[in-house]
């Protein structure tokens, strides 16, 4: 019963919470700024909506992983950049006007995609049986409520009571944050057997996705001739995840708690190749106009 309450509700909450901060943080002018980059979004959405799940799904296919971690990946792979990705990006120097405008786009395009996704997998690693119980549609619904409704919401307060958004954000972000380490964390609690049985192969297999995620991202920025400071920023929303929609979507939708354990250790592993790279990108980038850096949550 206890389980229920966290994985039905609890869950589901702290990932609207942590969208709602998301949401207090962006204007509509987010959203119309890409219609001045189209070349970089185009790239972003090949990248991170294509490219990822493709060379999660070989990668996967080589590795030979149990199915729920399997699926559990491909979820991962699915789910929109993560909101740090803004953060990294101020960083490593790159484009975080580009980096925000993105991270919006990208949760709602996720509202469609992610559903997608998810069944094939299921129906691929799981068998079709897993995948009857995730219908495309009501999935959809789903992804709205927690991640589209939320990010809204915020929007229309930072829009309607702009002082106090701005004034409330910085709180919002620390929540949001706290929240996600609690997330992860009952994650790894309530699957430890099975995290510690495990470790050894999910560990190196999340840290080569994201690392392999973080170098395509830029390479192919910069192979279409983006500037660099494009190239760095979609590098990094290549391979930082919204891993608490991963950890939402496998435990309260889909009620598959060992299906979560990939999210649980990519959402932590991701931090240190992605520090590693921002640092690496800043310190070799050279004299540049920084802007100010947005706040963040995970």
């Amino acid at each position: 019963m206890q389980g229920d309450i966290v994985s039905g509700l609890l869950l589901p909450l702290a990932l609207a919470f942590i969208m709602f901060s998301l949401g207090l943080g962006l204007t509509p002018a987010d959203f119309a700024r890409i219609v001045k980059q189209p070349r970089a979004l185009l790239v972003g959405v090949a990248c991170h909506f294509v490219l990822l799940p493709l060379v999660c799904f070989a990668m996967l296919k080589a590795a030979g992983l149990p199915a729920a971690f399997a699926v559990g990946f491909m979820i991962l792979a699915a789910c929109p950049s993560g909101t740090t990705s803004n953060l990294l990006t101020y960083i490593a120097r790159g484009d975080v006007a580009l980096a925000l405008s993105f991270t919006a786009v990208a949760s709602v395009v996720t509202i469609f995609t992610l559903p997608l996704i998810v069944v094939f997998s299921l129906e691929h690693f799981a068998g079709s049986a897993q995948a009857v119980s995730a219908p495309v549609g009501q999935m959809m619904g789903q992804i709205l409520l927690m991640l589209g409704l939320p990010v809204g919401i915020g929007m229309l307060v930072r829009a309607r009571r702009t002082t106090w958004a701005l004034r409330f954000e910085p709180l919002a972000t620390r929540i949001a944050t706290l929240l996600f380490v609690l997330i992860v964390l009952a994650a790894v609690a309530k699957n430890w057997a099975l995290l510690r049985e495990h470790f050894a192969t999910l560990a190196p297999f999340a840290l080569a996705l994201n690392l392999s995620m973080l170098t395509a991202g830029f390479a192919a920025a910069r192979l279409v001739r983006l500037s660099r400071p494009q190239a760095v920023t979609l590098g990094i929303e290549t391979a930082v995840q919204n891993a608490t929609l991963a950890l939402v979507v496998a435990s309260s939708v889909l009620k598959q708690d060992a299906m979560a354990i990939p999210g649980a250790v990519y959402g932590v592993l991701m931090y240190a190749g992605g520090l590693a790279f921002a640092y690496g990108m800043r310190r070799f980038a050279g004299p540049a106009a920084i802007a100010t850096a947005p706040a963040e949550a995970a």
